[in-house]
């Protein structure tokens, strides 16, 4: 259903209002500088598009209908809702909401740390946080931005790059013992880990260490702190994040099972709504999380 078919315009709606608080269309028609006969052409063009008699119409006044009564309120509300929503932006332009999708493991890993930072900075701003692993309809759920992980791809966004991801072979230091890594190669005899929404990490992985060969059978997992668990629990050899999961390996619950840094193929994004590129919060937001990507790349390139 086109619901802009039944959004009266904001003219329909002030005359509606002053003529059902004066109890008048002549004195509302003062109040507004307009003439009698256009405020009785708006209140008849607004009960077309309602269906219904706000008005019974008297020889000196007017009175509203029982629907009249009900939508007048409902009216009220609405037009006090949107002054004061337009006196907040004027007296502090970087206020609002900014609703972003996060991805689960980046988010609470990287991102939820680096906020109260934000807030900080921005005390106005009051964030939500809702969780999406594949892009959507940002228009359609109100989101004014998401993390992304792969390509720069998301319709009807503005994309910022944030940083490249690199990722080591995982696992514990039992199942390391056990079958002796050295090279690539020998990977392959071990049982794997696979993320459900990267399916063709592993393949690519071996690919550019020049392996070639069938993949030994494995487990599919679709959450990163799941497969972290399991290759700590030594079920098998995740391929990991290596920004996300060093804490992990300072404390021995995983080691590398080889010595050997992968560039993922796919890179980390601020993907933007366009609709939604002009408002002040979101610009706010897309200014400090550059910042932080930039600091966060050039941590991992002196760990390296």
């Amino acid at each position: 259903m086109n619901s802009r078919k039944y959004l009266p315009s904001m003219g329909l709606l002030v005359a509606f209002e002053a003529c059902a608080r004066l109890h008048k269309f002549t004195t509302a028609a003062q109040e507004l500088s307009l003439t009698q006969s256009a405020i009785s052409r708006q209140i008849r063009a607004l009960e077309e598009i309602v269906g219904v008699a706000l008005f019974v119409r008297e020889r000196q006044a007017v009175r509203l209908t029982p629907a009249g009564e009900i939508y007048a309120e409902e009216i009220r509300h609405a037009l006090r809702d949107i002054s004061n929503s337009t006196l907040r932006i004027k007296a502090s332009p970087g206020t609002g909401t900014l609703k972003l999708a996060i991805l689960p493991t980046m988010g609470t890993r990287w991102l939820a740390p680096l906020l109260p930072d934000f807030v900080r900075r921005h005390p106005g701003v009051t964030l939500n946080l809702v969780t999406r692993l594949e892009p959507f309809d940002m228009d359609a759920e109100d989101v004014h931005a998401a993390i992304h992980y792969g390509a720069p791809e998301w319709p009807r966004a503005e994309l910022d790059f944030l940083f490249a991801e690199t990722t080591f072979p995982a696992c514990s230091q039992g199942l390391k013992a056990q079958y002796g890594f050295s090279t690539p190669q020998d990977l392959l005899q071990a049982p794997l880990l696979h993320l459900a929404s990267r399916p063709q990490a592993w393949a690519q992985w071996f690919a550019a260490q020049g392996v070639a060969g069938p993949l030994a059978g494995g487990t599919s997992i679709d959450q990163f702190a799941t497969v972290t668990q399991a290759a700590s629990a030594g079920l098998g050899v995740a391929l990991l994040p290596e920004f996300l999961f060093r804490a992990e390996l300072e404390r021995g619950e995983l080691v590398s099972a080889l010595d050997v840094r992968s560039r993922s193929q796919g890179s980390y994004y601020l993907a933007c709504a366009a609709s939604k590129t002009w408002y002040p919060p979101l610009t706010a937001f897309r200014q400090w999380l550059q910042g932080q990507a930039a600091a966060s790349a050039a941590i991992a390139s002196s760990v390296t």
